[in-house]
This record gives structure tokens, sequence and C-alpha cells, in this order.
């Protein structure tokens, strides 16, 4: 038996019999309150310490000096009773050691933890009469605290208590406890070992085990609290059970169950399992009276207390002597004091958090301590005059937001205001959690310069109070921009990073039940850190000033009605009155004003509803918006479209001239005159008038005259710029129609323009009149003559933007009356898509022929040409890698032996997509397909058609090809292990001939027999090789797949890729060896380029982009330009001949553009002419607070058009209009093209095809060019006029189809890219990328360590290169409790927080969790096992949330389940890698619940490059107790290990997210390089076009 400290009690078997006896003669009435406290103290007196025997004489003294009333002095006196049995954890001969010290549990001296303790029924059930409330058993009379006592925990805690001992067992008797049903009433009880932890979870009945004594039939069984017998009253069923302001109905247990000698006979009759009730609350402060740690009883009152309104006299306090009657100030009448050992407790006599919402919702609160003056700074007690029950407190309030480090909390009672100084030794954890709060909420609003590192679980904790200030701030803010600030203020609370906190945390907005004060607003506001005003070009200045004015002149000119928007009507804000004093109620008609500007007062902005209207503005993840993509299955179709033109018009229409042409159906004229509109010939351009009154006249091109034939060019506002576009310009595509001249409406002047030769050196001097000045210099047009013009073609199906080519000749000669150059466009390029067969061989039984040759997007394909064969187009495939990870993920999960109890969240795992098992997890590549199957042509064939083989007439879907089929590494019956060490272009002969459809043919790839590699004796000389060009492949053995064997290949095999030789000097070498040279599949090399572009990198972060395109050798850096000090550092390190400047972008353009040559630094600036290539990635804060553009919204477009000008976006873009390099890229987030119902991208179009260029836009997925992450970037690609406007790149690798959705809807249009389903190489795995790194700790900081091996897979020795020391593998330290949780995360796949169990386990900082409590019935999820309960807050219930339902230092984060419902069940937070998974987007601060973006002060103001939505949880390694390393993330980016990053741990993290993958980079340099070299060979526009035909696929 454990020695009992001082504060326990033993107490003999028959002490503790007559408690028992004595206890129940005062529940039976059979003696008076008075009685039971006289007789219990005889009971005791003789056996309790001294210390008690001393507390107890105190308080008869102080009842004999008639300073306590009688009822308060049995109410104290029965306390003190009460708590003398309490501490009686021990048995006197007990043989049984505490089983909570047993499991390894924390035991608080001062507590119970064996005893589960409760309340009566709730006190909100008001009683009629004294004799009924002290009818429940323990309960003593209240009494006010005004009268100097306090209202004891009722005696629950030790009143209902007691124990007999028999055989050596203890047996507990306990009434009003609310028990879960762990061990059923009927259940044997006859254990003799206590269980431990993990059996107090299992889902399993206690086996009885027999302890060698025997027992009777009538001996009373051991009784444990499980197993308590429960009797509810017959009025109250737990169906309909209130849990509103106390009104919830308890269980009670029986009297019967609890006879007069303390032994609870159990029924053994069968009982049916009930749901579990919730554990029983304080009715005053709510706080959980079972199994509660946190539960702190109020020690008592200072020595010699006096009454507040008593202690509030005292002259001590005094400011004045009497004399000064004519220097009070009214601030003055009301007392202001401090407190000094202050304590808050509640009527029951519990320590309560003030800070909870409890006074909010008019809990009475009270307070005790020693008073001081005003100007005291002592902390200590002495000097103090000590006070009790001070209150109840009407406010508490927060002062001080100055700029200083420490702040002021007060108290406002009736009486006076009272500032905390010190709390007592017991209430310093509750004011401890207070100062956190109020700290985080100082650095959410005003931050200082040296900001503490904050916990991911404090920000949650404490996540109401911060929003709260935040809304405050911003009043406080928007009332300074009303009362005349010219700077437009974005709210903080609408911000991307608050509205993850409000939904991860659930934080809501409700009217306080009572008008309070509330927090205090004496704070000075701070100069926000902002990036300078955007310094832009006339010519961009002008772009966006021309389009917000067109907006707001349509405003004017519609006078749309505006709908009201209506109030969420619940919160503080709506139920105000107007203020009457901010501008928007000065506006008001009601105060005067005009009511034109129809705003709300600023006192009444909701934030409820402002909130709302930033998620319905803008879908936060990528996922929202291509589910909005996916929903519009009406994509432009290839075809052209035919519009219906007006019918049935009697207008006079009469030729002039002779006819040109004249045959039997048609006669062909060169001019008509129209009635209504005049003389039109060919060539003129004219408006057609639609069927469709709605739709806008099209304007076309007259080619020919016979009833006429129009080529059509379309305005701009049917483009992608859709009402962004200049209403003048028109775009010309290659559609024609036949059109009635009735039809025509107008005839218009339509101009060409050409580009000046001096182009490139007008940057920055143009302002958008220029082009108009051209046609009026050139004579072409009258001042202010109505013109359209037009300098480019619209690829309408990939929202392209190109010069314009030149007309193809005439295929006919004579015929050029019926020529139209678009028709004859179109022919060439559908011909080119066309297999077409060639060189006939001979006829082959069954009716095939053979051919030489297939004609295919100009590409010839060969016996002995390998190509690439689409697996979803075959009907057989290899036995792939895919198809042994699909059969282990369908046995993911198996919920069948799942104990609930032990993980209460497991069920969420299937409930978030409602079917049986959760199926797929984000990051797993369970869908990937396989990649394109490699095949050798033997023959090519056709069926024989009825013109005898002639190549003409051969369908291309009756081409056939006989191919050899190579295998990959994963198609053999190689383990996984060896699949991932093989290089991913290695192959294997197999000898395998299969006949496959040319259909299923997607293109070309090259395919050499190792040894036939120059330099093969160097094992890294086929690994270069393969570097040197597109899709080449190896093999070196063959393999067997009936025996599983590997050998040599054959000698038809080992001669692939082996060059005929001839003897001397050419000599011997035949004419037919000649012509089969000629024929032989050329292996393709990258294109090459005289030098590479001069590129200068805008926002270029620690250079992710440059350095992929320095890979592809399309660039060198010569400038960059990044302000972060630490990725500027970073960008040095790696690229030191680069000039980097560590300026504002904006201030470097003006120092250029004012004819600066060098910064203030004296580092030299690019000029004119420098830059061939323009790169970079411009943060997006600076329009974020753009409004949508709806009908409300209209008056805020001059707002609106101030943000564009002083965003990134238009910096960026006056870059490219002053430097007007040859090729331009923008990179940003995918929601990018989406933003703002696409705006941000139409503007920017805009501005680019204003200046000149060619644009396109497209999303691409970087998992598709090698990396092991899924990371969706919009690029915008830019060509100056003459240049080749780039394709973009086919992918290279397979990837999760789901991430590969790259849909982008602009209006009512969609764009595809058209990548085809597979690619050449398979997907790059998890393992892949980091599973040769060695393990480190949480928070490891070495950031230089071996390898500790070789690398395994291709990817890895990519990665390392030459590197021989690893560096950067370093990773953030986690909080004790972040990496509990991560420790009890498993390894399987799909794991996450909804895998962690409810248990209580110690903590790195020698701490305790505690054990997570469902208190609610959840009616969504309904109930679990036996009745569970699963919510966790009162809002499961459908009531509002209650502030004390909240739970922290849980394994199981509290905010999880709370939020859960409303957010998919949090899937994947905590979650972990999968090895033959993929990285969610890597993040710039890898969190466990990063979901979103939660908390970055910094970013609150200046914004965070490339941040999107996307961001997932799983970021915990798929093994280790940590989150990924720097290195690790810089992997899945595609960073060699070579590459190196500069700071901190978060700053390099920050590095790595915010980069674009240098391999993403490298696929779009090298289309880039694709043009430069085609320009550079003197090929034209429509070769270019072919080539790109050439490619794998692509748009």
């Amino acid at each position: 038996m454990p020695i009992p400290t001082s504060k326990q009690i033993v107490l003999s078997t028959e002490v503790k019999q007559r408690l028992r006896d004595l206890h129940t003669d005062f529940e039976d009435g059979d003696i008076t309150k008075k009685g039971y406290c006289k007789k219990k103290w005889e009971i005791l007196s003789s056996v309790v310490p001294t210390s008690f025997q001393e507390k107890v004489e105190d308080l008869k003294k102080r009842f004999d000096d008639g300073k306590m009333a009688t009822d308060a002095y049995h109410d104290v006196i029965m306390s003190t009773l009460d708590e003398m049995c309490s501490t009686s954890l021990y048995i006197e001969n007990s043989d049984k050691a505490n089983p909570v010290k047993e499991a390894g549990l924390p035991v608080r001296a001062d507590s119970d933890t064996d005893i589960a303790l409760s309340c009566d029924d709730n006190e909100s059930h008001k009683v009629e009469d004294e004799e009924m409330e002290n009818n429940i058993p323990g309960c003593s009379n209240k009494s006010s605290p005004r009268s100097g006592t306090r209202r004891s925990l009722r005696s629950s805690f030790d009143a209902n208590k007691s124990s007999s001992k028999k055989n050596g067992q203890s047996k507990v008797i306990m009434k009003n406890v609310d028990v879960s049903n762990k061990k059923k009433p009927n259940s044997p009880s006859h254990a003799k070992e206590q269980p431990t932890i993990i059996s107090l979870f299992r889902n399993e009945k206690s086996k009885s085990i027999d302890n060698g004594q025997k027992k009777t039939e009538d001996e009373p069984k051991p009784m444990e609290v499980n197993s308590l017998d429960i009797k509810e009253e017959e009025d109250e069923t737990l169906t309909n059970r209130e849990d509103d302001e106390g009104n919830e109905k308890k269980p009670r247990l029986s009297s019967e169950s609890m006879p007069k000698n303390g032994t609870q006979k159990l029924e053994q009759s069968n009982v049916t399992a009930k749901p579990k009730m919730p554990p029983p609350r304080c009715s005053i402060c709510k706080q959980v009276l079972v199994d509660n740690p946190d539960l702190c009883m109020y020690g008592g009152h200072p020595r010699d207390a006096v009454e507040e309104e008593v202690a509030l006299v005292d002259p001590r306090l005094s400011l004045f002597t009497g004399d000064e009657v004519d220097e009070i100030d009214s601030s003055d009448e009301r007392p202001q004091n401090k407190i000094t050992g202050f304590s808050v407790f509640d009527q029951e006599g519990h320590l309560c958090p003030f800070d909870s919402g409890l006074i909010e919702k008019n809990v009475l609160l009270y307070f005790s301590g020693y008073l001081k003056a005003i100007y005291e700074e002592n902390k200590d007690i002495e000097g103090g005059i000590p006070v009790k029950d001070l209150g109840p407190i009407n406010e508490w309030w927060v002062s001080g937001f100055d700029g200083g480090e420490s702040v002021l909390i007060g108290f406002s009672t009736g009486f006076g205001d009272y500032i905390l100084m010190e709390p007592s030794a017991e209430y310093a954890p509750f004011m401890d959690a207070v100062k956190e709060k109020i700290f985080m909420s100082k650095i959410t609003t005003v931050p200082p310069e040296n900001m503490p590192s904050l916990t991911e679980d404090g920000l949650l904790r404490h996540a109401q109070f911060i929003c709260d200030q935040v809304l405050s701030f911003d009043k406080v803010e928007l009332g300074e921009h009303e009362a005349g600030s010219s700077e437009m203020q974005e709210s903080l609370l609408t911000s991307p990073c608050m509205r993850s906190l409000i939904n991860l945390a659930g934080v809501s907005f409700v009217k306080r039940q009572k008008v309070r004060r509330g927090i205090r607003k004496d704070l000075q506001l701070k100069k926000k850190v902002q990036w300078t005003k955007a310094t832009t070009t006339l010519l961009v200045k002008e772009v966006f000033e021309n389009f917000f004015r067109e907006q707001i002149q349509l405003e004017n000119n519609e006078k749309v009605k505006i709908q009201k928007r209506r109030r969420c009507g619940i919160c503080e804000a709506c139920q105000q009155p107007d203020c009457g004093t901010c501008s928007a109620c000065k506006d008001m008609i009601k105060f005067g004003g005009s009511g034109r500007s129809k705003q709300a007062c600023v006192s009444r902005k909701c934030p409820n509803l402002a909130i709302q209207e930033a998620e319905d503005s803008e879908p936060e993840d990528e996922d929202s918006y291509q589910k909005l993509a996916e929903a519009r299955n009406d994509c432009p179709s290839p075809v052209k479209t035919i519009r219906n033109h007006l019918t049935g018009s009697k207008k006079t229409i009469t030729w002039i001239g002779d006819p040109i042409f004249k045959s039997d159906i048609k006669t062909y004229y060169k001019e008509a005159l129209v009635e209504g509109v005049g003389k039109v010939e060919l060539g003129s351009h004219v408006l057609v008038q639609p069927k469709d009154p709605s739709t806008p006249y099209f304007i076309a091109r007259i080619n020919n005259m016979w009833g006429d034939n129009n080529s059509r060019r379309i305005r701009g506002s049917e483009t992608v710029l859709g009402e962004t576009a200049d209403p003048t310009e028109v775009f010309c595509i290659d559609e024609c129609e036949d059109v009635s001249l009735r039809a025509i409406a107008k005839k218009v002047k339509v101009l060409k323009y050409q580009h000046p030769e001096n182009w490139y050196v007008l940057g920055g001097e143009v302002d958008g009149s220029e082009i108009r000045k051209y046609f009026e210099s050139e004579g072409k047009c009258e001042e202010k003559e109505e013109i359209l013009w037009f300098q480019k073609r619209y690829d309408k199906i990939h929202g392209r933007f190109e010069d314009l080519l030149d007309d193809p000749p005439c295929p006919k000669p004579g015929t050029e009356y019926r020529y139209c150059p678009s028709c004859e466009r179109l022919y060439l390029l559908q011909n080119s898509q066309i297999a077409r067969v060639d060189e006939k061989m001979e006829c082959k039984p069954k009716s095939e022929v053979l051919y030489g040759v297939v004609h295919y997007h100009n590409e010839e394909y060969r016996r002995g040409t390998f190509v690439f064969i689409d697996p979803a187009k075959v009907s057989w495939t290899t036995e792939s890698l895919g198809k042994d990870m699909k059969k282990k993920e369908k046995q993911r999960y198996d919920d069948s032996n799942v104990d609930e109890e032990m993980y209460p969240e497991y069920y969420r795992k299937y409930a978030s997509t409602g079917d049986e098992k959760e199926r797929n997890v984000k990051g797993s590549n369970l869908e990937t397909p396989t990649p394109f199957i490699i095949g050798m042509i033997t023959e090519i064939k056709a069926k024989q058609s009825v013109f005898n083989g002639d190549p003409r007439f051969v369908s291309a879907s009756d081409i056939c090809l006989d191919v050899t089929i190579f295998f990959r590494p994963e198609d053999t019956h190689k383990g996984l292990m060896a699949t991932y060490q093989a290089d991913l272009n290695l192959l294997y002969w197999t000898g395998i001939s299969r006949s496959v459809a040319f259909k299923s043919v997607v293109g070309q790839c090259y395919v050499v027999y190792g040894e036939n590699v120059e330099g093969f004796g160097d094992a890294d000389n086929p690994r270069h090789w393969s570097t040197l060009g597109p899709n080449r492949f190896y093999f070196l053995q063959s393999y067997n797949h009936q025996t599983k064997s590997f050998s040599d290949p054959p000698q038809e095999a080992r001669s692939i890729g082996k060059h005929s030789k001839g003897k001397g000097k050419g000599k011997g070498k035949g004419k037919k060896e000649k012509e089969d040279d000629s024929k032989m599949q050329k292996i393709e090399e990258w294109p090459s380029i005289s030098s590479p572009l001069k590129s200068l990198d805008v926002f270029a972060g620690c250079g992710g982009l440059s350095d992929g395109l320095h890979q592809s050798g399309v660039t060198t850096t010569e400038w960059a330009i990044e302000k972060d000090e630490a990725a500027a550092n970073a960008f040095k390190l790696n690229n030191p001949r680069c000039t980097v400047f560590s300026d504002d972008c904006n201030d470097l353009l003006r120092l250029v553009m004012d004819g600066e040559t060098v910064n203030q630094s004296g580092q030299r600036l690019p000029l004119k002419g420098d830059v061939e290539l323009l790169c970079g990635g411009p943060p997006c804060q600076g329009f974020s607070g753009m409004n949508r553009f709806n009908s409300r919204q209209y008056s805020l477009f001059k707002a609106s058009c101030l943000l564009w000008l002083n965003s990134l976006i238009a910096s960026y873009l006056s870059y490219c209009d002053y430097y007007r390099p040859r090729f331009f890229i923008l990179e940003n987030v995918r929601n990018f093209v989406s933003f703002k119902k696409s705006m941000v991208l139409k503007l920017t179009l805009r501005c680019l095809i204003r200046m000149g260029y060619q644009c396109s836009f497209a999303i691409l997925q970087a998992g598709n060019y090698g990396v092991p992450q899924t990371r969706r970037r919009a690029i915008i690609f830019a060509a100056a006029p003459g240049e080749m406007l780039p394709k973009y790149p086919s992918p290279t690798h397979v990837f999760s189809p789901k991430a590969c959705k790259l849909s982008v809807m602009v209006d009512d249009k969609r764009f595809d890219p058209y990548f085809p389903s597979s690619a050449p190489f398979r997907t790059i795995t998890v393992r892949d990328a980091m599973s040769d790194l060695p393990e480190i700790r949480n928070g490891s900081k070495k950031e230089e360590i071996s390898y500790g091996g070789e690398p395994l897979s291709h990817f890895q020795r990519q990665m390392r290169g030459n590197q021989e020391v690893l560096k950067d593998h370093i990773c953030k330290e986690m909080a004790p409790i972040v990496e509990a949780r991560m420790a009890h995360i498993p390894t399987a796949s799909g794991s996450d927080w909804r895998d962690l169990p409810n248990i209580v386990v110690r903590l790195s900082d020698g701490n305790y969790t505690k054990k997570l409590i469902y208190s609610h019935d959840d009616k969504k999820n309904g109930g679990g096992v036996n009745g569970a309960l699963r919510g966790v807050c009162a809002c499961a219930t459908g009531k509002s949330c209650d502030p004390m339902d909240r739970q922290f230092n849980t394994l199981i984060p509290w905010c999880l389940p709370h939020t859960g419902n409303r957010h998919n069940h949090w899937a994947g937070l905590y979650g972990r890698l999968e090895w033959d998974g993929f990285f969610s987007t890597t993040i710039t601060n890898p969190e466990p619940m990063g979901k979103q973006k939660l908390f970055i002060p910094q970013q609150l103001v200046i914004g965070e490059r490339g941040q999107s939505g996307e961001q997932n949880g799983r970021v915990l390694h798929p093994e280790q107790t940590r989150v990924v390393s720097v290195r690790e993330c810089a992997r899945s980016q595609g960073f060699t290990d070579t590459y190196r990053f500069y700071g901190n741990v978060l700053d390099k993290h920050r590095q790595v997210g915010n980069a674009v993958p240098p391999p993403l980079g490298a696929a779009i340099g090298r289309e880039i390089r694709k043009c430069v070299s085609i320009k550079e060979r003197g090929q034209n526009a429509s070769e270019m076009r072919d080539a790109n035909c050439n490619q794998v696929t692509g748009p």
C-alpha cells in the first residue's frame, strides 16, 4: 500500500460505516443540518489531521463572535467536512495499489482519481422551497456571495462517497453519478487485477479471475464505478433531454440501489444498452465535474477579508485629501484600483476562467484578493487590503495596445474598476492562458518587431478571442478610413488566413446577451508594412483606366437595380443602432444626407456577411475552381461555328459590272450594290445581322460574291478577353460561311495594324494612342472616323493570340474567284492530322496489303520505328506496377476490429465519402495510369479495298501495325524495390509481337541497345545519352515472361541503334545499305541555338524557375530582383555571376524609366534591349481585395482601379512593356486564371496584346514533368511580334488523374489542354524522392550530415549528382503535444488525425495530455457503439456553440471533430505521406494541420508569393515522428542536392515552397528553345506549326 500523504486520511471500516449511516439518516430527513454537522464532526474529530481541527475551531470562533450567520456557518462547516472525506483515497488494510499510478498517469495530490464525482440534478430546475433543495444529497443552502460567504461545490465531492472493505476489496458507494457503460450493470466483476490503460479502451468484457477465495451467494460483489445501477425518474427520458440554459435532465441513482449498510446489490436482470450520458457539468460555470483534472476549488478568502463596499472607503486607497474639489474630473468619480493575489470563482466555489464567455453570458463570477492603490507597482500582497466576493464582474477589458510590451487587464463591477496585477498561486494557470491569448492577439493585430514563435495549438485555442480582436481592429481602421483616409483598407477578417482559422476553429460572431463595453479600443494603429505603389508605364496605366472608366459609364447608363443585402441578424454589429457620426451615416436620409452611397454604418459592418461574401467570391482551393470548370460540358468544338444570320430581308441587290465567272450553277461578281448599305466589293468588311436580335453583329470580310461567302473576324469580346477587350480591335479566325447579301447591315472599315520596325525601343514611351495616330499618318482614316483594326489571329480552342499567317496560295490556278484562304488553311491542317499509307509492297492472305510507310503529323512511320502506344486504346496490357499497387490499396482499411472507444474518430474515414470504405486518399497513386507501351514496328498493313490497295483510298481506321513489345522494369517479376532502383528509361527486349491499330499510336520514341552507345564502358554514359534528347530509351537484356528469366538479347536486337559501317573511307558500302541508312529512324536531339537568351527574373525567390530555364539551355540569368533578403541570398549562392537586386521592384523600374544606369548600391541596371527573356511570378496581394464584378459593386470600380494600379501584376506588366523582351513568362497559382471571374487573367492578356505580344495561357501540373508532387500552376506565355509563340510542353510522366484536371472556365468558354491520359515515363513517388535520406529527429538542426548510403532510385541519382555531403536535411521542431500526435499516427496508407487514439499520454516535456470528452449527441453522425456520444460541442445538436465546451491539450485536437462535419471531416490533417504516393503541394510552412495557411503574421499585410489554398496537412514523414525536412521538400520540388538555401529553417521552407519546380521550368524552357531554334534556321510560322504537330501531344 502506498504511503498516504499529509492530505490523505486513512479511515477504518467502523468509521466509514458510521459515516454511511449518518449520511443515510440525513438524506431521509431524520436529522437536521445542524445535527448532521455536529455528529459528523464528533466522528471525524479524532482521526483528521491537526490542520483540519484548527480550521473547524477557527470557524466556531468566528460564529461565536457573530461574524458568521447561522446558515452560512453550517454551509461552510458542511463543505469543510466534505473536503475531509474527499481526501480519503486509500483504505486501511487494502492491498490494492493506486490504479492510476499503475497505469503511468499523473496523480493530483488534491483530487480523487479513483472515484467519479458528480453534482446533483441540474440546478436550473428551480426548487420551490428550501425543503426540496435540502433533500438533494450533499447539497447546502445557497447564500449570496455579497454576504461574505460563497457556495461550496455540492457535497457530491465527498458526501456521496463511502467505502467498505471485505476480503481485502474496496467498494465505492456513490450517488448522482453519471457513469459510462464500459461494463454493463449485470456483468460480473471478480477481477483482482487492475486493468491496463490499453484494456480500458478495448471494447471487450473483463474476464473473471479466480483469486482463490470462496464467495458466498449472498456476498455483495465488488462495485465498480462503471457498473452502477442507474434508474431514471419516470417523468424524465433521455430522448427528451434538454441542454439549453441548464435544463439538462440527468439520471439519478435510485434510493433502492443504495442500502443503508453501504452495499449495493447489482440486479441480475437483463438490461438493454442505453446511450451513454454526457458527463455532469456544473450548472453555473459548465465545467465538467467528473475526471476533470482542471477543476479546481477556491481555497478560501484571505484572512480578515472585507466586502467590496467596505474596502473602497479605506483611506489607503484614496487619491485625494478632500481639498481638491475643483481639481477632480468626472472620470475620477468611478474608483480605479489594483488587485493582486486574486482568484475568480463562481457561486459553487469553482475557480473559473473569466475569458471563456461566461461573463458575456451573464454568469455571476466573483473575485477576491488584496486591493492596492492605483499608483502601486509592488505586486506582493503585503500592504494590500484583503477583500472578498468582489463583484459580480460586469465586464473584463484589455488596455495598453499602444505598442508597449505589456498590457493592462481589468475587471469592472458595479462599484469600480480593478486592474489585475499578480494572481494567486491557485489561479495562476488561468491567467497564463489569458496572457497567452492577449499576447497572441497583439501579434495578430499589431505585430511587434521581435515576434515570438507561435504554436498551432495555442492559435486554435484562442481563435475566438483573436478573431474578436481582429474584428475590433478592423472597425477602428475602417473608421479612420471613413473619416477621410485616402488609402482604401482591406478587412483583415476576410483575408484567406483568417477565414481558414474561422473555419478550422469554428469561430462564431454572435450577439452578447447583455450590452457591455467589451474590449477597450484605446489602441494606436501602426502603419502597415506595404509594398511601394506600383510603377507603371503609360500604356499599362491607360489600359486599366480605360477599362474601369467604361465599366463606370456602364453603371451610369444601365442604372441596375441593386438588391439589398441581407444581414445575418445574430451578430452584435447587426443588432446595434446606426452611430450617426460616420460618413456612411451622414449620407443617410434619416441623418439629413442624400442617401446615394447606400453604405452601412461603419459600426454595423456584419462580419458574418463579410466572411460569407469573401467565401462566395473566391473559392480558396484549386479543387473548387476545377469543379466549376468541370460543371460545364459545353467545351468549344474544334470545328467551325456556324451562326444563324438574318434571312427573309427584302433589300434590293444590284450587281455591278460583268460576271467574273459563270457556271451552270453560280455566277460570280466582283461588286454589288446593297440597298441601305451601298457598294460592296471583294475584300470589303461588313457587319452581318444575326437572326437572334440579342446577339451582336459579327464582322466579316467578303471573299467572293455569288450569294456571298464571308471570311469572319470576331470582336475582342467574343474571345477570352471578354469585357476587357478593346471595342475597336478585332481578331481573325479561320471560319467562313455563306451569308446572303441581304443580311449585311453596314459596311465598316477594318484596317490591319503593322508593328513598326523599332517596336523594341518604344517600350515605356507609348500610351495606347499610337495605333490611331499610325492610321491617320498613313492616310488610311480620317480624324474621328470610326474604324476597326486587327493585328492578331485567335485560336478559340486553346485561347491563343498569335501573329497573322500569310494566306496559302490558291491550289488550282484559275479558281481564284472561289478561293477561300480560311478553308485552305483548315484543309491543310486537317490533312496533316490524317494517317496515310504509301509505298505499297505486297498483298498478303486474309485480304491484307503491306506498305512501307505511314505519314502522320508530318512524320514517317516505317519498319524499325519505335512508337508510343496508348495503353487505354489497346485491349491487352502488361503486368505493371500500377496493378500491384491497386491490389495493395484495396486492402487499405479494415475496421472490423477497430475499437471505437479508443479510436472514436475512425468512423469519419468512410463517413466523408458516404461509402462503406474510403477508397481514395489524397496523395495516393491508386488511380495513376500506366505509362505508354513501347513497341517497334515490324509490319505496316491495311485491309485490301475495292481499289486494290491503292494508298490514296486506304482509310486511316484500317491501318494496323505489327509491333514488338518492350517491357519496363515494373512489367517484370522483379519486386517493388528493384523497380525503383532501375533507370526510368531502361527497357527489356521480349520478342513478344502484337497487332495494334494505328489510331492507338501516340507518337515516336527512340530505343537503342545500350552497348551501341558511345562510351558504354562508363555506366553513366547511357544515362547521359538519355538526357541529350526527348523520349530516349535503352535496353541491355532480354526478358522471358514465361520463365521469368533474363538473358542477353538476340542478334537482331543487339543491332538496334548501330549504324552500318564500311571498310576504309566509306568503301564497301553498297547502294542498298545507303538507302537503308536514309530510311533509319533518326534520333531527335534538343534543338540547338546560337547563344542563350539573357533573362531578367523578377520576384525571383530562391531561383527555381531560373534554374529550370538554365537546365534547358535557353537562358542565362543576368539579373534577378528579390526583395526578401534570405531568398535573395539563396539566389546569389546558386547564381554567383548574376546581379541580384534586393530593392523594391517598383523603385528599380522608376530608376530605369528616369534614365538611371545604376542603383543606390552601385549595381548596373539592365537597359532597353538588354533583356531578351522576362520571367517571374508576381504576388497577388495587390488585387486580393477587389470585389466581384456584379451589379451591386460597380460603384467600387474606381477604388478597384486604384488597387489594380498598385498591384504587383501591374508592375510586372510594366517591366514587360518597358524592356520589350523577346519572350515573357508569368507563373502564378492555378487560381490566377479564375480569380475574380477571371478578371485578373483578362486584364493581363489585354495588356500584353495591347503591347503587341502574342500570348496564351494554360494550367500545367508539375507532377507531369518528373516531380513527386501535385502542383498546378498557371503559366502565361508571350512572344514578341515576329517570334514563335511557344506551345505548352507535353507531359513526360504519368500522374494522378484527379490532379491532372486542368480545365479553365472563362465566362461561358471552357479551355482544355488536350493532353493524353498517359505519358512516356512512370510517375515519381515519395519513395523515389527521399528513401535514401538518413533518419533525423523532430527539430533536427544539423545542416550538414552524411548520406549514409548510396542512392536507390533513378530520381535520387539525378538529385545527388556529384554531391558527397547532404545539406539542409533539417526540419521544424514541433510542440510536444504535436509531436505526441505525430507519434500516434499509424504508418498505414491514408492515416491521418482520424486514426488517433483517445488516450492520455506523457509528453516530451513531462506533462500529460487529457482525454477528449464527448459530451453531446451528434445529429449528423448519430451515436457510436453502445450508444457512445460523438459530439464535442453543443453545435453538434443543432444549437449554438458553447465556449465552455472547448477542450485543450487532448491527443485528438478538439477543433477537428468540432468542425469536421462542415469541412469534409478535415481529411488529411496530421496525415502521413505514402511511400508509393506523392506530395501534396509543397507549402511554405509545413504544419500537420495546414489544410490551408492559417497564420503567418507578416503575410497578413504584405502577402505571400505563390500561395494557394490547396495546402493539405499530409506533411508527416511516412515513418518517422516529424514533419518533412527542408531537403525532402526541395526534392519534392525537383531541386538537386547541390542547390542551397539560406536563413533559418522557416526561411528555407518558404524559399522551397514559393519556388517553381525546376523540372517544370526546364520543360517550359525547351519549348522556348525550340521556337528560338526554328527562327534562327529561317523557318516560317507554318513550319513552326508543323513542328509542334510532331510532338507527342499538346495544344
